[in-house]
């Protein structure tokens, strides 16, 4: 279908209006407010106790979640591509439920299920809390950016084929052997993409660990949950300059987004 010149023009103008709106304007307000008293009272308040706190806290929640989200979005990626198994598209829907369930959802059927009185409750008396504590805070990042290394790895497995696996098999491979040097190669750049979109994700979650935390100071307060607190303390300057560390790191992680997709092109 032809478009007009003007039709052309009057498209992109309300697609750029819409952006500029709806997403430009508040992240320069935000860093307008963040610098009006100049680069250093930023970086005083990045630096306090509390925001130091909540970066390392958010860096151990990654650390953690990252690996098993790789470990097991692989074993799952396989499952549903190379396994004929009763129950596998119910596994396909399942992988997606994160996508649909709000996260607030998914904090409170952690309380119901590893809280006091829950059905893994009794955990705490042997020395082990889950809910308003660190484990707690983990589960819930990785039930939200379970699909994510699950759906990038999933469709180049579907690509690829299982020719080359099954010819290493038949020159006597191991199966670890023929993943190591045959399957992961080919998967890894869906498999690198899954992984920059699962640390933008856990980054950036609060519904489902707002629920599961305490959010206290310097003990169980992610970066999210920082801004989070300095807001509802009235205090917006440092509330601002979390928000920008936040948008800095999430900077970093588009443009590495952007590279991946770069080589990923190249590399077909």
């Amino acid at each position: 279908m032809k478009l007009s010149a003007l039709t052309r023009i009057s498209l992109r103008s309300v697609a750029l209006g819409y952006l500029l709106i709806l997403l430009v304007l508040p992240l320069a307000i935000i860093l307008w407010r963040t610098f009006e008293h100049g680069i250093g009272t930023f970086i005083d308040w990045i630096s306090t106790p509390a925001a130091i706190s909540a970066f390392n806290l958010s860096m151990i929640i990654l650390a953690i979640v990252v690996p098993v989200n790789v470990v097991f979005g692989i074993l799952t990626a396989l499952a549903l591509v190379r396994g004929r198994f009763p129950g596998r598209n119910l596994l396909q829907g399942l992988v997606d439920l994160p996508f649909a369930v709000s996260p607030v959802v998914v904090g409170v059927s952690l309380i119901l299920l590893w809280g006091a009185g829950g059905w893994f409750g009794g955990l705490e008396d042997h020395g082990l809390k889950v809910i308003f504590n660190l484990p707690g805070m983990v589960l819930a990042t990785i039930f939200v950016t379970l699909p994510f290394v699950v759906r990038e790895v999933e469709p180049v497995l579907h690509e690829i084929g299982d020719d080359q696996e099954q010819a290493a098999a038949t020159l006597g491979a191991s199966r670890w052997q023929t993943f190591w040097r045959i399957t992961l190669p080919a998967i890894r750049w869906g498999l690198t993409y899954g992984v920059v979109l699962t640390v933008a994700r856990s980054l950036g979650e609060f519904g489902a660990v707002i629920m599961v935390s305490t959010a206290l100071p310097g003990k169980s307060q992610t970066l999210t949950l920082l801004v989070h607190g300095r807001y509802e303390d009235h205090n917006t300057f440092g509330a601002y300059a979390a928000a920008t560390l936040l948008m800095g790191i999430a900077l970093i992680v588009l443009l590495l987004m952007t590279l991946l997709e770069r080589k990923r092109g190249t590399a077909k």
